[in-house]
């Protein structure tokens, strides 16, 4: 079984449908699928208060399309 955490996503489209998500460790980023592309996060050394705790803050950093 791989574990996970949970990280709160900061930045990138105004319109993603969370921003509190899993993540299997270890992975240094977070890839979303959104809008027929991918939106990509990479972890920073803060953290934020959330409902669900204090969790680890990753920002944006770039769009990618998806091949076809």
């Amino acid at each position: 079984m791989t574990d996970t955490v949970k990280v709160f996503l900061k930045g990138g489209p105004d319109d993603l449908p969370e921003r509190i998500v899993p993540t299997p460790l270890p992975g240094p980023d977070v890839k979303i699928k959104h809008r027929g592309g991918y939106e990509h996060f990479r972890p920073t050394s803060r953290r934020t208060d959330t409902p669900e705790g204090a969790l680890p803050v990753y920002e944006w950093w770039e769009r990618t399309e998806i091949a076809e």
